[in-house]
């Protein structure tokens, strides 16, 4: 099971479990498909966003876990 990260970039969490496209879009996000956002990393999504990069990613592991990924 991958664990997902502060430092990990959306486009990569995109790819590896894309699911989390809604929880993104629920802090704001709702350009995951343009380029820079899909280099920019959690942490730096949340801060724009003026969300906790640690409560993002808690709840990111969690909804992959219950997914069984």
């Amino acid at each position: 099971m991958a664990q997902i990260s502060k430092d990990t970039k959306i486009g990569e969490l995109l790819n590896i479990f894309p699911e989390s496209a809604p929880i993104l879009m629920e802090i704001g996000m709702h350009c995951l498909g343009c380029p820079a956002s899909q280099m920019e990393t959690l942490e730096e999504a949340a801060m724009v966003h003026g969300i906790d990069s640690v409560l993002l990613v808690e709840k990111i592991n969690a909804a992959m876990t219950a997914a069984g990924k």
